[in-house]
């Protein structure tokens, strides 16, 4: 039987990347900054920023941010591959977040992937 070849940090953040940075956010007229931290394999943080109606992916912390996401990478892909929306991976539990609910309200109900 083969065995799961491990993700890296890098490629985490270029399959996010991919699918956010393409996403219509043309409905949040305001600026949000969400670290993301990622737990377990491809540990790491990232930031997801949206400014002037788009959004951006980028492999670093965000200190100043207005929340934080903590999810598994398996997870963080899951949502990449459009296999689970965010609302619901947060409703289950499989990603935690902290911070400005108003904020994160916004990405949850305004973003929408292509």
């Amino acid at each position: 039987m083969a065995q799961k070849k491990p993700i890296t940090y890098e490629q985490i953040v270029k399959k996010v990347r991919k699918t956010f940075e393409n996403a219509d956010a043309r409905e949040v007229f305001e600026h949000v900054a969400i670290e993301v931290d990622i737990i377990g394999e491809g540990a790491g943080a990232f930031y997801f920023e949206v400014a002037e109606r788009a959004c951006t992916i980028e492999p670093y912390n965000y200190y100043n941010h207005d929340g934080r996401i903590i999810a598994s990478a398996d997870v963080l892909l899951a949502l990449a591959a459009k296999k689970i929306h965010m609302r619901e991976a947060w409703q289950n539990g499989d990603i935690k977040y902290e911070g400005n609910e108003v904020k994160f309200n916004l990405l949850l109900d305004k973003i929408k992937l292509k």
